[in-house]
C-alpha cells in the first residue's frame, strides 16, 4: 500500500512553485520526487486518500497504472475535481470528493471488455479533500489567468503597434507603393494593370513630385526678402510625400462633393494645407528622434537618444498620452488658416501644372495621342436667386470630364486616415487629450469657434469628468463586421445596385434635343436636361459614398474587432470620429456592423429579437403593441427563414423592410435560434435598438409636465404606443377637408386642398413633426413635404407641386401649434431669452447637467482676404458681432439637443457599470438582446433623474448671474404630470 501511494500523484512545495511559474496553457500534473522528506510528510495522507489502484497491484510501484494528465482535461464542479484515467471509460473515473464508496477488490470487474481491474475508494476526513481541491483549483485558475493576461498583452501590443503605424505611416506607405509601381513599370516597360484612380495617380506622381522639388529648390535659393510666404513650409516634407497628399486630398474632395465637376479653391487649398501640417508634425518628430546629423554636438546627440528612449519607454508602458506630450512640446506652433491656404494654393497650382489625362485612343496609330489638363482653374459667377441682382464670384478647380468618368468606382483606393481603431481609444482628459493615439483629436467639433474652444480649454477634469467618462464608454464598445451581410451587399452592388436602398450604379440618359424650334418644347427639354444632370450628380455622390463605406468594411472585415473614438458637436451630442462606416450612418452601415462580443440570447433576448425584427420591417408594424409585433413575426417565420438562408435568390421578403440590411441581419440570427435545439443558448452579436417616440417632444413634455403632451409621446403607459405623427396627420386632414369645401375663387387654397386631401398620411407629416422641435423653419418644412409629394408621384407639374408643398407646410405647422401648446410656450421662452442675450452682443452660453460648457457659435463672419499665388482667397472667420436672428432661432433646438445628449451619456455610463455593452445614436439606444430589459430600466431611471432637477429654473438663474443688467421673462408654468409614470411606460423607448 505504501509503495502504491508513493507513486500516486500528490502535491509538494516544489510542485506548487511549478504551478505558479508555469507559462504554457496546459499544465501537467507530474509524480513528485520520492525524497525521504517527501515520504515522511506525505505518504500517510495518501495511504488513506481515495485513489484508484490496480487490482493486480503489489508492493512494486511499477505495476501501478497512474498516468500524467493535463489540467485542461479536468473539469471543476464547485470545487470537486474529476480526472479521467487512461484505459478507463467515464464510468471508471475516480472522484476525489471525500465520499465513502468501497468496491470489493476480490470481485473482478468486467465493463466494456476490460477485466481484472479493481478500484478502491477509502474514507478520508471531510476537510482533507476540500482543502486539497480548493488549493489546487486556485493554483490552476491563477496560472491560467496569468497566461491569459500574457497572451492578451501580446495581442494588444501587436494591435497597438499596427494602430500607431496606421496613424503615423499611412502616407509613407502610399509613397512606397507608387515608387514600387514606377519601378515595376520601368522594368517591364509597360504600365501595370491598375484600378482607374491609381492609374491616374501613377501618371501624376513623378511629374508632381518633380515640380514640387523644383519649387522647393527655387524657394530655398531665394533671399528672405523675395521668398514667397509659403516658402518656409513647402520645404518641411519630402516632395514625394507632399505629392501623394495633394493628389489624395484633391481627389477625396472631388469624390465627396463636387458641384458640376468643380471644387471651390478655398476649400481645396485649406484642406491640403491642413493635411500637410498634420503630417509635418509627425514627420518632424520621427525625423528628430531617428536621425543624427553630422553637425550635432555630443550634448545634442545625447538629448536625442534620451528623447527617443523616453518616448519608446512611454509607449511600451502604454503611456501614450505622456508620449504625445513629448511630441507636442517638441513640435511647432499651429500654422493658422492663412498659412494653410497659401501653401495649399501653391500646391494646387503645381497639381494643375503636372496632372494630365489622356482620352481613349480612337485615332489611327500614326496620330499623336491627345493629352489635356486634369484640372483647370476658373471663376464662377452665381446669383443669390433667379432674377436677383446680387452676384457672387468665386474661384473653382474644374475637373476634366475624363477624370470624373468611373471615379465613383475607385473610392476604395483612396487613403482614409481616420479609420476605426484596432485598440481602445485614449481616455479623454481635456480639449485635445484623448481619442486617436497620434492623429489630432479634439473633444468637440467647434468649426473654428474660438469662444467655444476657450470655454473647453478652461474646463477642469473634475467639472466634466462625467462627459469624459461617457465618451470613453462609447469609444470602448468593440465592433466587428458582419460578414454575412457584407457578402450580400457586395453581391447586390456588383449587380448594379438600385435595390435595398443602394443607389443605381448607372446614370439616367440625357434627353436629346428636339428637332422642333417650338419655344415651349425647347424650354421643356432644357428643364429635363437640368433635372437629369441633377439626378446624375446626386447618384455620383451617393455611389462614391457607398464605395467609401464598403472600402472601410473590406479593410476591417478580417479584424477580430475595432473601436470608434467619439467626440461631441458643440451642443453635446456624441458622434464617432470616423466618418464613413459607423453605426450613426445608413442602413447599409448599421446592417454591416455588429458587436464583437457575443452573448447568449436567453428567453428575454429571443423575445426582444423578434420585436426588433418587426421594428426594422416597419411599414406601420412598429406602431403596434408588442404582442401584435410578435404575432407579425410568427406569421412570417417562413419568409424570415427563407430570407436568412437564401437572401439573393429566395423570395427576398427582407427587401420589403424599411431597413432591409438590418432586417436581414435580424432574420439570420433569429433563424439560427429557431433552428437550434437550444434557442436560448445561441450566441448573438446583434445590437437591439430601443428608440424614443418623437424624442424631442418627449423632452419638451418632461420640461413642461403637460399630461396631454406626455401621453401623446408615450411618457404614460398604454396598451399600445401612442403615435403623435398619426395624430398630427388626422388634424391636417381635418383642416384640409374644411378648406376644400370653400369657394375656390375667394380661397385659392381650396383647389389645393381638394388635390391634397387624398395625399395626407403619417409619412407626409412625419419629418416635419420630428424636426419641428429642433427649429425647422417654414422653408425647411416646405422642402420636406415637397420631397414626400414627389415620391407619391400624383402631382407631376412642378409649379403645382411647389404650391401644394407651401400649403401643406403651413397647415402642418398650424396643427402642431394647436396640439403642443406647452412645448410651444417653452420654445418661445427659450427664444426670447436668447434674443435678449444676443441683442446685448453676447452669444448664448449654458452648462449642461453633466457640466459641459456650450457656446452658440453664431456670429457675423468677417471676410479675411489672403493673396495667394493662385488667386485672392476670401476666408471666412468668426467676427465680434453676434447674429441675433440665428442665436434666437437656434437656441431652443440646441438646448433640447444638449439635453438628449445628456440623457444618452448618463445612460451609457450606467449601462457600463451594469456590465452591458452600449451604443447610442442620439435617441436610439443599443445593447445585446439579453440585456434589453436591464437597459430599458436604466434609461427610464436616468430620464426621471435628469428631469427631477429644475432644469429651466437653473438655466434662468445662470442667465441672471451671467447678465445681471438684463431682464428675463419668468419660466413658463408647469403642468401636473408625474415623472414617475415614465418608469411604468413600456413604450417610452421601444
Amino acid at each position: 500500500m505504501a509503495s502504491a501511494a508513493a507513486a500516486s500523484p500528490s502535491l509538494s512545495l516544489n510542485q506548487t512553485s511549478h504551478f505558479q511559474h508555469q507559462t504554457s496553457l496546459v499544465t501537467w500534473l507530474k509524480p513528485p520526487p520520492s525524497s525521504a522528506l517527501f515520504r515522511r510528510k506525505t505518504l500517510p495522507f495518501f495511504e488513506r486518500h481515495s485513489l484508484p489502484i490496480s487490482a493486480s497491484s503489489s508492493s512494486s510501484s511499477s505495476s501501478l497504472s497512474v498516468h500524467e494528465k493535463p489540467i485542461s482535461n479536468s473539469v471543476h464542479f464547485h470545487g470537486n475535481l474529476i480526472e479521467s484515467f487512461e484505459n478507463q471509460d467515464s464510468s471508471y473515473a475516480g472522484t476525489i470528493n471525500g465520499a465513502s464508496l468501497i468496491e470489493e477488490l476480490e470481485n473482478p470487474v468486467e465493463r466494456n471488455g476490460l477485466s481484472g481491474r479493481r478500484r478502491l475508494f477509502m474514507q478520508d476526513p471531510p476537510w482533507i479533500s476540500a482543502l486539497f481541491l480548493k488549493g489546487l483549483s486556485k493554483m490552476v485558475d491563477q496560472t491560467l489567468k496569468i497566461e491569459r493576461k500574457d497572451i492578451d498583452k501580446r495581442k494588444f501590443d501587436s494591435l497597438r503597434r499596427r494602430q500607431v503605424k496606421e496613424e503615423t505611416e499611412a502616407w509613407e506607405r502610399m509613397v512606397d507603393e507608387y515608387r514600387d509601381l514606377e519601378k515595376e513599370m520601368c522594368e517591364k516597360n509597360l504600365a501595370p494593370n491598375l484600378p482607374y484612380v491609381k492609374h491616374m495617380f501613377l501618371g501624376w506622381f513623378q511629374p508632381l513630385k518633380d515640380v514640387i522639388e523644383r519649387e522647393q529648390k527655387l524657394q530655398k535659393n531665394k533671399s528672405k526678402k523675395v521668398r514667397a510666404a509659403y516658402a518656409p513650409h513647402i520645404e518641411l516634407l519630402p516632395a514625394d510625400k507632399m505629392a501623394v497628399i495633394v493628389m489624395h486630398k484633391m481627389m477625396g474632395l472631388v469624390m465627396s462633393g463636387h458641384e458640376d465637376g468643380c471644387i471651390q479653391v478655398v476649400q481645396a487649398a485649406v484642406s491640403i494645407g491642413i493635411a500637410i501640417e498634420q503630417e509635418v508634425r509627425i514627420h518632424n518628430f520621427l525625423k528628430r528622434t531617428r536621425k543624427n546629423n553630422a553637425g550635432d554636438s555630443q550634448e545634442e546627440l545625447k538629448e536625442k537618444q534620451l528623447l527617443r528612449k523616453r518616448v519608446n519607454s512611454l509607449i511600451r508602458r502604454k503611456r501614450i498620452i505622456d508620449a504625445l506630450k513629448v511630441v507636442k512640446t517638441e513640435g511647432t506652433k499651429p500654422w493658422g488658416r492663412a498659412t494653410q491656404a497659401k501653401l495649399g494654393s501653391r500646391l494646387l497650382e503645381l497639381l494643375i501644372e503636372a496632372a494630365y489625362v489622356q482620352p481613349p485612343l480612337t485615332q489611327s496609330g500614326d496620330s499623336i495621342p491627345e493629352f489635356r489638363p486634369a484640372f483647370r482653374h476658373k471663376f464662377k459667377t452665381v446669383t443669390k436667386y433667379p432674377g436677383s441682382k446680387m452676384v457672387r464670384r468665386y474661384g473653382v478647380i474644374e475637373c476634366d470630364s475624363l477624370l470624373l468618368a468611373g471615379l465613383d468606382k475607385s473610392a476604395k483606393h483612396m487613403l482614409i486616415p481616420y479609420v476605426p481603431m484596432l485598440v481602445p481609444p485614449k481616455r479623454w482628459k481635456g480639449y485635445d487629450k484623448g481619442g486617436y493615439l497620434f492623429l489630432p483629436s479634439y473633444i468637440m467639433r467647434t468649426h473654428g469657434s474660438k469662444k467655444q474652444q476657450d470655454a473647453l480649454r478652461d474646463i477642469s477634469h473634475k467639472t466634466a469628468h462625467r462627459v469624459f467618462e461617457a465618451l470613453d464608454t462609447l469609444g470602448n464598445t468593440k465592433w466587428r463586421v458582419n460578414r454575412n451581410i457584407l457578402d450580400v451587399v457586395e453581391r447586390l452592388w456588383a449587380d448594379g445596385g438600385n435595390i435595398a436602398g443602394l443607389v443605381n450604379r448607372e446614370d439616367v440618359p440625357i434627353p436629346e434635343k428636339p428637332s422642333s424650334e417650338d419655344p415651349e418644347e425647347i424650354q421643356s427639354w432644357k428643364w429635363s436636361v437640368r433635372k437629369a444632370n441633377k439626378i446624375n450628380r446626386e447618384r455620383h455622390s451617393l455611389r462614391c459614398d457607398v464605395e467609401l463605406k464598403l472600402s472601410v468594411a473590406r479593410k476591417m472585415k478580417d479584424e477580430e474587432g475595432f473601436y470608434y473614438p467619439h467626440n461631441l458637436d458643440f451642443r453635446g451630442r456624441a458622434y464617432p470620429m470616423h466618418p464613413h462606416l459607423n453605426h450613426l450612418s445608413s442602413d447599409l452601415c448599421r446592417g454591416t456592423l455588429e458587436f464583437a462580443e457575443g452573448r447568449p440570447l436567453g428567453k428575454s433576448g429571443l423575445h426582444w429579437l423578434k420585436i426588433h425584427l418587426a421594428n426594422l420591417f416597419a411599414g406601420g408594424v412598429e406602431k403596434l403593441s408588442h404582442d401584435a409585433r410578435l404575432a407579425f413575426v410568427e406569421n412570417h417565420l417562413d419568409d424570415i427563414m427563407d430570407s436568412a438562408e437564401n437572401p439573393i435568390h429566395g423570395k427576398r421578403w427582407w427587401l420589403k423592410a424599411e431597413d432591409p440590411f438590418q432586417c436581414l441581419a435580424a432574420c439570420v440570427i433569429l433563424t439560427q435560434a429557431l433552428r437550434s435545439p437550444s434557442p436560448y443558448s445561441v450566441i448573438s452579436h446583434l445590437p437591439i435598438h430601443q428608440d424614443g417616440s418623437c424624442n424631442g417632444l418627449q423632452h419638451y413634455a418632461a420640461l413642461g409636465r403637460d399630461s396631454f403632451e406626455a401621453a401623446a409621446v408615450n411618457l404614460v403607459a398604454g396598451e399600445k404606443p401612442a403615435d403623435v405623427y398619426s395624430e398630427i396627420s388626422r388634424r391636417v386632414h381635418e383642416i384640409m377637408k374644411k378648406d376644400s369645401s370653400k369657394d375656390p375663387e375667394s380661397n385659392p387654397t381650396a383647389a389645393l386642398a381638394k388635390i391634397l386631401i387624398t395625399q395626407v398620411d403619417r409619412k407626409l407629416v412625419k419629418q416635419t413633426v420630428m424636426t419641428s422641435v429642433y427649429g425647422v423653419t417654414y422653408v425647411g418644412a416646405r422642402e420636406q413635404i415637397k420631397r414626400r409629394l414627389e415620391e407619391k408621384g400624383v402631382i407631376t407639374d412642378e409649379r403645382m407641386l411647389f404650391a401644394a408643398a407651401c400649403y401643406s407646410a403651413k397647415v402642418t405647422l398650424a396643427a402642431l401649434g394647436e396640439i403642443f401648446e406647452a412645448a410651444r410656450a417653452i420654445m418661445s421662452w427659450l427664444g426670447d431669452c436668447a434674443k435678449i442675450i444676443a441683442s446685448d452682443n453676447h452669444p448664448v452660453r449654458w452648462i449642461t447637467p453633466l457640466g459641459l460648457p456650450v457656446v452658440q457659435p453664431y456670429c457675423r463672419s468677417e471676410r479675411h482676404l489672403i493673396r495667394t499665388s493662385l488667386q485672392v482667397l476670401a476666408l471666412q472667420r468668426e467676427g465680434n458681432t453676434v447674429d441675433v436672428r440665428k442665436q434666437r432661432t437656434a437656441f431652443p433646438p440646441n438646448f433640447v439637443h444638449s439635453l438628449d445628449g445628456t440623457h444618452m451619456m448618463m445612460t451609457a455610463v450606467a449601462c457600463r457599470e451594469a456590465g452591458l455593452n452600449f451604443a447610442g445614436v442620439h435617441d436610439s439606444y443599443w445593447t445585446h438582446a439579453c440585456d434589453v430589459d436591464t437597459m430599458n430600466r436604466i434609461l427610464r431611471e436616468k430620464f426621471v433623474e435628469l428631469y427631477n432637477t429644475p432644469i429651466l429654473e437653473d438655466l434662468l438663474q445662470s442667465f441672471q448671474e451671467s447678465y445681471p443688467n438684463l431682464v428675463f421673462p419668468p419660466v413658463p408654468k408647469r403642468g401636473d404630470f408625474d415623472l414617475k409614470e415614465v418608469l411604468k411606460s413600456q413604450y417610452f423607448f421601444n
